[in-house]
């Protein structure tokens, strides 16, 4: 009789257990990250009245007989399932999408515990904490290398207050164009100037090629497309004698007239007319123009200009360079003011990028690159700073020439120069390195030269002036990326996330704290999203994952059960009552 009554009792008993949990969940249901538990219940060891027997001859077999001794909570499972994911408005919340824990320390890395609330905030000392003031751990940015290495050992996130960058010069300048190399364009400028005597120069003064005219473009931006063979026959005495001046591209020496570029066509010119008129000069202007000038006493000139071919050899006429020459026809007296005549301006494909640089003190210098087209798959490349910068060691200093050429697929072949050593003259350090990075040798991946419209896809350097710490942001890889009154960003340190085999194992310890058990497995650290560790979302936090209407669900069940266990109880106590009541 009495294992009734002790049976009722021990349902009551794993009932209030039950109950207790599941207040317990109810108590939760606002709490942030918490995790739900269910009771198990289990059967007590039952007394066997009666062994089972196996079936003997036409005899079956019986079952045992056995008596349950009542019910215990043998276990308490926590339920790691996902909770709801709530954004808020601070941004240093941190939402976990999937498994994984934070790993907090309350002793400097000493011993871990960990967490699924993500409600973090920095303390005075710049400490990365939770509510318990435990700190947050993770990796922080090597101010050798500037980057995060996740692969050390984890330690407390801490960013001072009133972080500072320095400034960081300018190691590398990226640069991503297309060099146009087709028949028209629409970035041109005029032919450097070519004086009387025959010496070529850039708008600084500065002696310089004069360029292929066979890639030259007149007025228009068309291109003239000289092919060899094709030129013009000029006279200078109204056709008397006349001269004819052929375009050579690949011949080296050039024949008895021909021409190559500006300075040859000149030269040529210069020759016929001073022979005619002494006096006469021969130029090239800052608008690429060839001027003659007989206002000096000579002898008259009578331009007469006509195309030139040559049919039995293939050779047509080049309509482009004919109007472009035939512009100089012209009678010019000799000893007359204004006794000039100008052909149509020879231009030259152009494109221009310009960028700031930073020095050691984080002072910003510009650098302009411009490109010039000086043969089929050629451009000079002019690299111009600010005076009093310098790039180079001749005058003038503040400016650098080099070249950059293209294969027939319109791939980069090769660049020089491909660095400069650049000094700001303003205390900064001197000789400061920076390359040139203008694309692979082969490869489309920077600098391209195509029939399309000269551009400038990307231009990048990586120098910046000292800064403010001035905003925080945390990504999906729990990056903490400060932002800097530089306008520069880059990741201060990088939160650790933990995974164990087994979740339900954790011990809780209260304040939203887990810690290891013997049962939980060894803390797998690592960065988030990577070998089954979840996501992170910034600015918002995991809600309960207690369902409401499941858990006031439950407490009918245990309400039930704690009725119906205690009315075995009131029962047995009816039945010893008449049992006693036998004896009277």
């Amino acid at each position: 009789m009495l294992k009734s009554l002790f049976s009722g009792v021990s349902g009551l008993q794993s009932s209030q257990v039950a109950m207790d949990i599941e207040s317990n969940n109810i108590a939760n249901v606002n709490t942030v990250g918490y995790k739900y538990s269910r009771a198990n219940f289990s059967d007590l060891l039952a007394q066997t009245r009666a062994i089972a027997t196996a079936p003997q001859g036409q005899l079956g077999g019986k079952n045992p007989v056995q008596v349950g001794l009542g019910s215990t909570v043998g276990s308490a499972t926590r339920i790691f399932s996902q909770g709801s994911i709530q954004n808020s408005d601070k941004n240093t919340d941190v939402a976990i999408q999937g498994d994984g824990f934070f790993v907090i320390s309350p002793d400097g890395g000493n011993s871990y515990k960990y967490t699924r609330a993500g409600d973090f905030k920095f303390d005075a000392g710049g400490n990365f904490v939770d509510n318990n003031g435990f700190i947050t751990q993770g990796w922080l940015r090597d101010p050798d290398t500037g980057k995060v290495d996740s692969t050390s050992p984890i330690q407390d996130i801490n960013i001072p207050p009133g972080l500072t960058t320095p400034a960081s010069p300018t190691s590398e300048i990226v640069l991503k164009a297309n060099l146009n190399s087709g028949p028209f364009v629409e970035n041109f400028s005029p032919a450097y100037e070519i004086d009387n005597a025959g010496t070529v120069t850039d708008k600084n003064g500065t002696a310089v090629s004069s360029g292929d005219i066979g890639v030259m473009f007149n007025p228009s931006g068309e291109a003239f497309s000289l092919k060899d063979g094709q030129g013009v026959d000029v006279s200078y005495d109204g056709g008397a004698t006349s001269t004819t001046y052929l375009y050579d591209g690949t011949t080296t020496p050039l024949p008895a007239g021909s021409f190559r570029t500006m300075k040859d066509l000149t030269d040529l010119i210069r020759t016929d007319v001073t022979a005619v008129s002494a006096g006469a000069t021969v130029v090239v202007d800052n608008a690429g123009k060839i001027s003659i000038n007989n206002e000096a006493a000579g002898t008259d000139l009578n331009i007469v200009i006509t195309a030139y071919s040559d049919p039995a050899n293939g050779v047509v006429e080049n309509v482009r360079f004919t109007t472009g020459i035939k512009a100089l026809e012209s009678f010019l007296p000799q000893g007359s003011p204004g006794s000039t005549s100008f052909s149509q301006s020879f231009n030259a494909a152009t494109h221009g990028s310009g960028i700031d640089v930073f020095d050691s003190l984080g002072t910003k210098h510009t650098v302009q690159t411009a490109f010039r087209k000086v043969s089929s798959n050629q451009w000079n490349i002019t690299i111009t700073v600010p005076e009093p910068s310098e790039i180079s060691t001749i005058i003038p200093r503040n400016q650098k020439t080099g070249s950059i050429t293209f294969n027939n697929d319109g791939s980069l072949s090769s660049v020089n120069p491909g660095n400069i050593s650049f000094t700001a003259n303003n205390g900064s350090k001197e000789n400061q390195t920076i390359n040139l990075s203008f694309g692979t040798a082969n490869k489309f991946d920077g600098m391209t030269s195509f029939d399309s419209k000269s551009s400038t896809s990307g231009i990048s350097q990586d120098g910046f002036t000292g800064g403010d710490l001035v905003g925080i942001r945390i990504d999906q890889s729990g990056t903490l990326v400060g932002s800097f009154s530089n306008g520069r960003s880059f990741g201060l340190a990088q939160i650790a996330m933990a995974k164990f085999t087994n979740n339900e194992g954790l011990g809780a310890e209260g304040g939203n704290v887990y810690i290891q058990t013997a049962n939980s497995g060894d803390p797998i650290i690592g960065t988030a999203a990577t070998a089954g560790r979840g996501f992170i979302q910034s600015s918002a936090l995991e809600a309960s994952n207690v369902d409401l209407s499941r858990a006031l669900t439950q407490l009918i069940i245990i309400q039930r059960g704690f009725q119906a266990n205690g009315k075995t109880i009131t029962t047995s106590d009816q039945l010893l009552q008449t049992l006693i009541g036998l004896k009277n």
